[in-house]
């Protein structure tokens, strides 16, 4: 089973996005079986608070429902429970490794990372823009699951 996180510094817009995208991509193919997918965050400023609004109905628009998912803190031990920790942007990745540590074993990178063009995920929460970030997660969801493929991981 692959376990993923994806971490953003809340866990109300960015990183509950990419953790639904995922998730959805991988039970259209019929592949959900094989992975363990969650979401988190870097601060403590949001926990225990539900999908922010906007994000939730962004995805609500392409029948993807996030009900029930709460805002966690990444924490160190997760580290060593997941095959890889995916942020958002960079900000999200210096924090991850002050949780962390250190990463010895490559697990952690950005999202769009696995994309033809790294680059950061632009924060909804102050852009505003959740068609961007959607687009943008949606974009590297999918890089991401064509890696995970010709890695022969699934």
């Amino acid at each position: 089973m692959i376990k993923i996180l994806f971490v953003c510094h809340g866990n109300i817009c960015r990183s509950p996005m990419a953790e639904f995208i995922f998730k959805d991509l991988i039970n259209k193919k019929g592949i959900a079986d094989r992975f363990y997918v969650a979401s988190a965050a870097t601060s403590y400023e949001e926990i225990g608070n539900p999908v922010y609004p906007p994000a939730r109905r962004k995805l609500g628009e392409h029948g993807i429902n996030p009900a029930g998912k709460v805002a966690i803190h990444m924490n160190r031990e997760d580290y060593d429970a997941y095959d890889y920790l995916i942020g958002m942007e960079q900000m999200n990745i210096r924090n991850m490794y002050r949780i962390v540590g250190s990463d010895p074993q490559n697990k952690i990178c950005r999202l769009l990372d696995y994309s033809r063009h790294p680059r950061d995920i632009s924060d909804p929460w102050y852009t505003g823009d959740f068609d961007r970030a959607y687009e943008d997660i949606l974009e590297g969801c999918e890089a991401l699951l064509q890696h995970l493929s010709d890695e022969k991981c699934v």
